[in-house]
């Protein structure tokens, strides 16, 4: 069986609609506190929600360009893997807080 051609070329890939692809921070295991306390990943936390840099956005997102840092909800999100790297892809709705310097100091976000 030979490998699909189209995924050794790295085709580009455009998004549609309102979604957005981000590229999540850090990985899922253990962390350390601002103290440099370990905390194992096994350890419950409460719901928390996880930082991620945009990398790609589709044609009627409004308010996050490629670069921005997202603030999304790790429970809802779609996970795809693209040229050997992890994405997570996510409905401009989905997106919480938008982090970047182009943005305003009164500017009031469109979903929060």
């Amino acid at each position: 069986m030979t490998a699909d051609p189209n995924i050794d070329t790295g085709l580009p890939i455009r998004l549609l609609h309102d979604r957005v692809l981000v590229r999540t921070e850090g990985s899922d295991g253990e962390r350390r506190s601002s103290a440099g306390i370990v905390i194992p990943a096994t350890a419950a936390v409460g719901k928390r929600l996880a930082w991620a840099t945009a990398v790609g956005v589709g044609p009627n997102v409004r308010s996050i360009v490629s670069g921005d840092r997202v603030l999304f909800d790790p429970d809802d999100r779609s996970e795809v893997e693209l040229h050997g790297r992890g994405y997570v892809l996510l409905r401009e709705r989905d997106v919480h807080a938008v982090a970047a310097e182009r943005i305003e100091e009164n500017a009031t976000g469109l979903y929060l």
